[in-house]
């Protein structure tokens, strides 16, 4: 059976799907609509059970055995940012010289699009031999792997094996650093400007940890594969009774970026080293409400995680790959942040990853996909599911 074949037979079936679901302006919180076309569409093709849980995550099943593999895409977008840098609307969903444009295009509708070709795909084939759910997830940009979180944590769902399909650029994908979000906050002492010695200025002990920080990010970790733990101060605020006083207050906002050996317990040892006494180190808390109007946050911290490309699941990955597209795949990692965070990073269930689209278009005007990218997202996850139905 030719599912590369079968999966080109369907070609505009899916580029219409994600352009139709490009059309619709999705933000975190703010999925509804987009999550409606995407059931309307599950529905039509006759998927065996389509749901949404109590946070706005929607699932559909195909399939009922006793193994458990998911597919997931995130359905929310980012904004378009500064429209004069867009050369064309950001929501046409134009079709047009083998791309799919728009916002979401690549990161990551076309996952999506993708997905549901692939479960039309296992139900023409009758399959039915493992449980396979479509999980269509939202608030993912906001706070990747929180639909996760609460479809393990409060659905009850664990499955056995996950495929994330956030663009790979054609490789397949089997980790990715973590990350944390972080804030320092300094106390000072306010006094009148001509006299600072009066006073202990807080933007002062802000700036020294700043310099501090900046020398902690050349001696972090290294990993040969996921590349070097990073920390970044994106944010200096600060406060004073007025521009002739010595300011009372300063905040910092750090991006921290965590490789293989990292993690919540050793970012912290490492700050603590280095600020000055009485300042206070804070890991921010998530907690936006669903478009169902359900709050369910979680503390920004979010796992590194990487599987063993020696395993079972990504030799399977490989044999998939050699089999559909007649050469050797690339074993790659994400640069930026998904739901494995999650997933593998915090539930320590097996995942890996191949989606459709660059990387390099995610959050940038002008994104794109190419048709024929979807159609090999597609291929792929129908055909890995048939192998690994048989290996589980």
């Amino acid at each position: 059976m030719d599912i590369l074949k079968i999966a080109k037979s369907y070609e505009n079936f899916t580029a219409q799907n994600l352009s139709d679901i490009v059309k619709i302006k999705s933000l975190s919180g703010e999925e509804k609509e987009v999550i409606e076309k995407i059931e309307s569409i599950l529905k039509k093709e006759n998927f065996d059970e389509v749901w949404t849980d109590g946070f706005g995550n929607l699932i559909g099943r195909i399939g009922k055995g006793d193994k458990i593999i998911a597919v997931d895409a995130h359905i929310d977008v980012v904004d378009t940012g500064d429209l004069s840098l867009w050369d064309f609307e950001p929501f046409s969903g134009e079709i047009k010289n083998g791309y799919v444009y728009g916002r979401g295009s690549a990161d990551q509708k076309g996952g999506a699009a993708s997905m549901i070709t692939a479960g039309k795909i296992l139900k023409d084939l009758g399959f039915d031999e493992a449980t396979i759910l479509f999980v269509f997830s939202i608030m993912e940009e906001d706070c990747d792997g929180l639909c996760w979180n609460y479809i393990i944590e409060k659905d009850g769902i664990k499955p056995d094996l996950v495929i994330l399909t956030e663009p790979t650029d054609g490789k397949i994908n089997i980790g990715q650093r973590g990350r944390m979000e972080i804030e320092i906050e300094f106390k000072g002492i306010s006094a009148h400007a001509s006299a600072p010695e009066r006073g202990i200025n807080a933007v002062r002990n802000a700036s020294e940890t700043v310099l501090k920080i900046d020398k902690l990010n050349k001696k972090l970790k290294k990993n040969k594969f996921l590349g070097k733990g990073s920390v970044a101060v994106t944010e200096f605020i600060s406060s004073s009774p007025s521009l002739c006083a010595i300011p009372d207050y300063a905040r910092i906002h750090l991006d921290r970026r965590l490789t293989l050996g990292e993690d919540k317990r050793s970012v912290i040892k490492e700050l603590k080293d280095i600020i000055p006494k009485g300042a206070k180190i804070i890991i921010l808390e998530y907690n936006k409400r669903s478009y169902k109007g359900e709050i369910f946050g979680q503390e920004k911290y979010f796992p590194t995680w990487m599987i063993d490309e020696d395993s079972k699941i990504v030799k399977i990955a490989k044999n998939t790959y050699r089999s559909l597209f007649k050469r050797n795949p690339v074993i790659g990692k994400w640069t930026f942040s998904t739901n494995g965070v999650s997933i593998c990073g915090r539930h320590k269930i097996p995942a890996i990853g191949f989606g459709p689209g660059e990387e390099r278009f995610a959050h940038s005007p002008n994104e794109k996909i190419p048709v024929k990218e979807l159609v090999k997202a597609s291929a792929f996850i129908a055909n890995y599911i048939l192998k690994l139905k048989e290996e589980l």
